[in-house]
């Protein structure tokens, strides 16, 4: 038999949607011929603890919420061996349910977590630069600067809004923007980079922000992190050339856009900034971001369609219930670009 799910359900992500199809993804999952227990969560850390003992206990542990919850779960997930992590969409933006191609409807995309294959995913992770602690893993871009007031925003807008609320914070963050001067480090004691611009973006996953393809050539296992920079540009070119092209991952193109490979990369402003990733605050500039290879197995379809977030083809099915975490294999090492 395969594995019981313990299913995990931010009731108020997407306004409240994930809380209202829970009990329609209890259903499905079990007409799949799966065991199911079902835990509600109340905020992040409460999510840990639940996620922390479900894994340990040998259940899957199915996230039905946003990328916030996800990312946080798989920040704990990555400390237990074997652990295995389903996503369902219960977000209002759902970017990394998206990236790995499972249904963007979550009754439908139970059958990733019934018929999916397992593969190893990295993470990405932030460092005090200052004191070198160990911070908390993300699934998918973290950034600051610009993102870091839109991000704000878009956590303080009514529930209303659903899936417009970023382009509505990015709308608002921009009438009051000033630019910042950043300092970027690729690597340890490598390249440096200053520059006045937007933001800095440390991109372990392609999307964000609800379908914006700030890293179109992320990749999930190779390794990296997309440093992704936006200099300075006029207000007015921001709203008509950038904004519109990162839903579709053709700003990189532009000549004040610019993307960098690296294991690692140290970030600093002229003045404070609140690093987001996956929706949430994670840590005060200066910050390292570091890649985490293979941190967490992740059930994905078995059938990769063209824009796959994984350089490696996935493994065969096979049974999860005494599977360990499975070999990421060769990492797939590409030249920095910029």
């Amino acid at each position: 038999m395969p594995a019981p799910v313990c299913l995990f359900v931010n009731p108020a992500a997407g306004g409240g949607t994930a809380g209202r199809v829970a009990s329609g993804v209890e259903g499905a999952l079990r007409g799949h011929g799966l065991a199911v227990r079902r835990q509600d969560t109340r905020d992040l850390d409460h999510g840990r603890a639940l996620a922390a003992a479900a894994a340990r206990a040998g259940e899957t542990v199915v996230a039905l919420s946003g990328d916030g919850l996800i990312g946080a779960i798989a920040d704990t997930l990555r400390e237990i061996p074997g652990a295995v992590l389903g996503i369902l969409p219960g977000g209002r933006g759902n970017d990394l349910v998206r990236v790995l191609g499972i249904s963007g409807d979550p009754i439908a995309a139970c059958a990733t977590i019934a018929l999916g294959v397992l593969t190893a995913m990295d993470l990405g992770a932030v460092i005090d630069s200052d004191s070198g602690e160990r911070g908390r893993a993300f699934v998918g871009i973290a950034s600051a600067g610009f993102d870091s007031d839109a991000n704000r925003i878009a956590n303080e807008a009514p529930a209303w809004l659903g899936g417009l609320v970023y382009a509505y914070a990015a709308l608002r963050a921009l009438v009051s923007w000033k630019p910042a001067r950043f300092e970027i480090e690729l690597d340890r004691l490598g390249e440096r980079r200053r520059f006045t611009g937007y933001s800095v973006g440390a991109a372990n996953s392609k999307a964000y922000g609800g379908g914006m393809r700030a890293a179109p050539d992320a990749m999930l296992d190779d390794g990296l992190l997309e440093v992704v920079v936006l200099e300075d540009v006029s207000k007015l070119a921001f709203l008509t050339s950038i904004l519109p092209k990162v839903f579709k991952g053709t700003h990189v193109r532009l000549p004040r856009v610019h993307v960098f490979r690296a294991a690692e990369v140290a970030i600093s402003a002229d003045r404070p900034f609140t690093m987001y990733a996956d929706g949430d605050p994670i840590g005060e500039l200066p910050l390292r971001v570091r890649a985490v290879p293979a941190a967490i197995s992740v059930l994905v379809p078995s059938i990769v369609g063209a824009d796959s977030a994984f350089g490696a083809p996935p493994p065969p099915p096979v049974r999860r219930d005494d599977q360990d975490a499975p070999d990421p294999g060769p990492t797939d090492v590409r030249p920095a670009m910029g």
